[in-house]
């Protein structure tokens, strides 16, 4: 298959009226709905109609089924007919991460255990976004039991980046990212632990949002006391973002963590210049030089908003080793632990989640959770002397679909699955928000992020900031060559051949 060029024209993928609805943000088409410019059926027509048109050539939208939206699509505009309140996301068309309980959509995981599971009743989040109005027409792919991130799964195969067919397009929300760039949906759900959010935000062109963690409650965790995952919005704006968040950013008194936050009805930008830390590898990752050169270049943007930049990061010593403690004991004593004989037929990356986080003392357990408030009370302290932090979201340009994970990082040998995401794990734990922004553009086309930081609690001002950087930009008006993907044929969705490193044992 060819791969797509990137067009410099924010509208470049449009393709008559479905390009003219899908390719609006999501705050611009709910403006459409409210001043009854546009239905909700219409919206629901177009990003089908759009699914239908690509998304044989990113495999993003999985288990498919427009007659779940439809449905909602007649109740909210008998409603608008009606002069009734419609919901702040109605008429918004999104498919759900296919790590969140939905109901009227299977619920995989993306393991071949639980092929054509359907939860008996939605999860928290979906249950907040159906009732603000939204439509949702199906899941987004992810990698098994979201480890690792790159979307691939036996259930539903591989997610292509719109940018470059032959390349991940990330993960674990890779489908929701992709589905977005794309146009097929106008807002998507995500979770990250280790950059779950962000990374496929960042290789999209879209934006990702970590909140501080459990600003997104979360009812059914199998570990309600961990601060290491979260849920999140995306969106192609940062108002998108903020948009959604207000509906699924409310406290619920039955997780532990929930951590109010009140959220603005706009993003007023910053009332005086920012003190900006400016962190080019977070102590020392390994990172690609082309990713350095391009943001390298955002610095000037920094510079013409008037902001104060300083090199500098946060004490992050310990960071790494405490995360993957942590992350290999979640697996271990979460859904996939409970797997028994169905662990065998899951990738041999989670197996050795599992075995490492089985093998770990009870001691090896708390000095990490102890690191946890160490690492904390060091980003407190850092963030006395600064606004935001500013950082790497990714180590690499997006590798080909044929790998599990890059093999090296200039010259360095990886010997992890996760080893090139510690750009983003190691501001997991740091325990504050931090939102995955468009940056730029490599020599290839393919986008690059940049990680927007800022202190446990202080979701809004990152926002703000993040807007402010957005407007100064415009890269996240560039969309892929959506007719190119069009006009290709289907790429083959099965498990990607040859990995090396995926082989079941």
């Amino acid at each position: 298959m060819a791969t797509p060029t990137t067009s410099e024209r924010p509208r470049s993928g449009t393709i008559g009226r479905v390009g003219d609805l899908t390719e609006r943000s999501a705050v611009e088409q709910r403006a459409l709905l409210d001043r009854r410019e546009v239905s909700a059926r219409e919206l629901l027509a177009a990003h089908v109609e759009r699914i239908e048109q690509v998304n044989h050539a990113v495999n993003a939208v999985v288990a498919f089924d427009p007659a779940v939206g439809e449905a909602r699509a007649a109740a909210i505009d008998d409603a608008v007919a009606g002069g009734d309140d419609v919901g702040p996301l109605a008429g918004l068309v999104t498919a759900h991460k296919d790590l969140t309980e939905t109901a009227d959509f299977p619920t995989t995981w993306g393991a071949a255990p639980l092929a054509g599971f359907r939860p008996k009743e939605d999860s928290l989040l979906v249950a907040r976004m159906t009732a603000a109005g939204v439509l949702a027409v199906g899941k987004t792919n992810v990698p098994e039991f979201g480890a690792g991130s790159h979307s691939f799964n036996p259930v539903y195969g591989v997610t292509r980046n719109p940018y470059d067919v032959e390349r991940s397009a990330g993960g674990s929300s890779g489908g929701a990212a992709a589905a977005l760039a794309c146009g097929m949906v106008a807002i998507a759900d995500g979770s990250d632990m280790g950059g779950s959010l962000r990374n496929p935000a960042a290789w999209n062109n879209v934006v990702g949002f970590r909140p501080t963690p459990r600003v997104v409650p979360s009812v059914s965790s199998a570990h309600p006391w961990s601060p290491l995952t979260t849920e999140g919005p995306m969106g192609r704006t940062v108002a998108d973002v903020r948009l959604l968040l207000s509906v699924i950013g409310r406290p619920d008194a039955r997780d532990p963590l929930s951590h109010p936050l009140a959220v603005p009805d706009r993003l007023d930008p910053p009332d005086r210049p920012l003190r900006v830390a400016w962190s080019r590898d977070q102590g020392g990752v390994a990172m690609e030089a082309e990713q350095l050169a391009v943001l390298d270049a955002f610095r000037g943007v920094v510079a013409s908003v008037g902001w104060n930049l300083t090199e500098d990061e946060p004490d992050l010593t310990g960071a790494d080793e405490s995360f993957l403690t942590l992350r290999a004991w979640q697996f271990a004593t979460g859904p996939t632990g409970q797997l028994g004989d169905g662990l065998r037929e899951v990738k041999a990356s989670v197996q050795d989640e599992v075995r490492r986080g089985r093998a770990l003392s009870p001691q090896q357990i708390a000095d990490s959770l102890s690191h946890l408030g160490v690492l904390r009370r060091r980003a407190i302290a850092f963030f006395e002397r600064y606004d935001l932090l500013l950082a790497p979201v990714t180590q690499v340009a997006p590798f080909p679909v044929e790998w599990e994970y890059p093999p090296e990082i200039e010259g360095m040998a990886l010997s992890l699955y996760t080893a090139w995401m510690a750009s983003c794990y190691r501001v997991t734990v740091l325990g504050g928000p931090a939102l995955s922004l468009p940056a730029g553009f490599d020599a290839a086309g393919r986008p690059v992020g940049i990680q927007v930081i800022g202190r446990p609690g202080a979701d809004i001002d990152v926002l703000r900031a993040a807007a402010v950087l957005e407007a100064a930009t415009g890269h996240g008006r560039r969309r892929p060559d959506l007719a190119t993907l069009v006009a290709a044929g289907p790429a083959g969705f099965g498990p990607p051949a040859n990995l090396p490193f995926s082989d079941r044992s």
